[in-house]
């Protein structure tokens, strides 16, 4: 009688595999015939919700610092009415607080980057919560200006750790088709923070000047609580893992962050060929680069490239005047004629409430119609908006109607902004630049994002004092107009491309047919990565 073996070694009676699929069942069963494609299908489909599930944790525990961000935007738009008659503080004093924050965060920034890089991702936001609690705490109990602005100065910090190292977390997690979404998670908690920053200056509007501002302050220590929590829950970049030599660490969070396990050694293979890390049969090495800030000191031209349109998209987030937008809504909405303290508050809820709306629109289409086509949509729109706002104002005078048209446009503006540049200017910045220099990088590009910030928040007022209101906003109309072109001109589509490939994209001058032919250079040096990676585990 003959013998079969089936897949692990053992013999069948029957001369027919164990463990293949046996056409003859018992007659009794009731099995059917494709039970076995069942039970894998089901398990293909449990993975992939579990895996799904686990990144979408980890985008909304690393987007956590970015409430912060977004809370202090807007409790401050509405703190500073109160804190100027408790305080007794000038005009120039209420710009110079409201902007300084912007300003002190790029510090935080560029040590945030260097800092991710030595001690990892995770840790990186843990210190941004601490550092922005003792700031808020300074804040809420300041007795004077001078105490109020060294709490600002340590809530700057903490924001510029927080913020920049986010969506690099979250981009460096995520898989390829869901990466343009998470990775606008960031830009969504920021709108989520001004809303409740809108909401909480409505909420205790109603008690004394000399308390309100306080409780206003002291509510954004609370999401920086749960980022404690967080710390727990969420893993360590892979990249950063890799970076570090902990391949195997890093392949299990691949295995948890990715669907299909069998790409799980192809990705951890590119990784490592992007990191400069080589595997051979019985250890690891890293191939010789330069010191990251020399790189970026001097750049090659592909990397001139990236910064070009990381710094630059990046820049044109904020001199579009988003920040001032928000800061100043209360005086933008006085100037069309709004008067009473209360009805200035409510109208900026309005405007929260849009910009929170509308990012809602990005997540569902950033990873289908693509980063760039947001992008035409988002500054044409602002342009529009911009320059409709400054024509409401100069023209009509002020009234009913011209406060109606104002809120419209102010709408307008700030949902036309969360469509596109808001969430996808993150989304790109964090996608582009090499894996070993894309924190420090990231880093130079939110530099330039909250420097413009601040000149503008601090100069608003003063600007708007020179030209009028409506001059300002033509001035941002213009600048708007001028980003329309700058995304024509130097932003790439990113869209379904591995970091790796988008990488590959700027050194190929962004040529198509370029860029394949070297990924396919590429995708040999990955394979022989996995075998060995294969070989080494083994």
């Amino acid at each position: 009688m003959g013998f079969q073996q089936h897949g692990d070694g053992e013999m069948g009676l029957s001369g027919i595999p164990l463990g293949s699929k046996n056409k003859y069942k018992k007659m009794n069963s009731d099995l059917p015939d494709d039970y076995d494609d069942v039970l894998n299908q089901h398990h293909i489909q449990e993975r992939r919700n579990s895996t799904r599930k686990y990144v979408l944790a980890c985008a909304i525990f690393a987007s956590l610092n970015n409430v912060l961000l977004g809370y202090d935007v807007g409790v401050m738009s509405g703190a500073v009415i109160f804190l100027k008659e408790d305080l007794n503080i000038s005009e120039v004093k209420e710009e110079f607080l409201v902007g300084i924050l912007s300003v002190v965060s790029l510090l935080g920034s560029l040590g945030g980057g260097r800092t991710s890089d030595m001690i990892g991702r995770r840790w990186t936001m843990a210190i941004a919560a601490v550092v922005f609690q003792l700031g808020a705490l300074t804040m809420t109990l300041a007795p004077s200006f001078s105490v109020l602005l060294i709490g600002r100065l340590l809530a700057g910090v903490g924001i510029g750790f927080g913020v920049v190292i986010a969506p690099v977390y979250i981009a460096e997690i995520s898989p390829n088709i869901s990466r343009g979404t998470l990775t606008s998670f960031p830009e969504i908690f920021i709108n989520l923070g001004i809303l409740l920053g809108y909401v909480s200056n409505y909420a205790f509007s109603g008690f004394s000047p000399h308390i309100n501002w306080r409780i206003m302050l002291a509510v954004g220590i609370l999401p920086s609580v749960f980022i404690g929590f967080a710390l727990f829950v969420i893993p360590e970049s892979p990249r950063w893992l890799v970076m570090q030599k902990r391949i195997e660490e890093a392949r299990e969070v691949l295995m948890k962050t990715i669907e299909n396990e069998k790409e799980v050694d192809e990705r951890l293979a590119e990784i490592q060929q992007a990191a400069g890390v080589t595997v051979s049969s019985n250890c690891l090495s890293h191939k010789e680069e330069k010191p990251v800030w020399r790189e970026l000191m001097s750049p090659s031209r592909s990397l001139r490239r990236m910064l070009i349109t990381g710094c630059g998209i990046q820049c044109f987030q904020q001199i579009t005047g988003i920040d001032a937008t928000v800061y100043y809504s209360p005086e933008i909405f006085k100037a069309a004629g709004i008067e009473d303290n209360s009805k200035l508050l409510a109208a900026t809820v309005a405007v929260g409430i849009s910009k929170t709306i509308f990012i809602l629109v990005a997540i569902v289409l950033v990873d289908k119609l693509g980063r760039k086509p947001l992008l035409y949509i988002s500054t044409i729109g602002m342009t529009t908006c911009l320059f409709s706002i400054g024509t409401i104002l100069s023209v009509s005078g002020q009234g009913s109607f011209v406060i109606a048209m104002a809120i419209v446009f102010v709408c307008g503006n700030v949902g036309f902004f969360s469509v596109g540049l808001g969430p996808v200017c993150w989304v790109v910045t964090s996608e582009i630049f090499p894996l070993r220099l894309r924190a420090q990088a990231s880093s130079i590009g939110f530099v330039g994002n909250r420097l413009c910030s601040g000149v503008v928040a601090m100069s608003f007022l003063s600007v708007a004092r020179a030209i009028t209101v409506a001059g300002t906003f033509y001035l941002f109309a213009a600048i708007s107009a001028l980003a329309v072109l700058f995304v024509y001109m130097a932003v790439p589509e990113t869209k379904g491309k591995t970091l790796e490939q988008i990488e590959m994209i700027f050194q190929n001058e962004g040529d198509v047919q370029g860029s394949e032919t070297e990924l396919g250079d590429v995708d040999v040096e990955v394979e022989q990565l996995v075998q060995n990676n294969t070989v080494l585990r083994n």
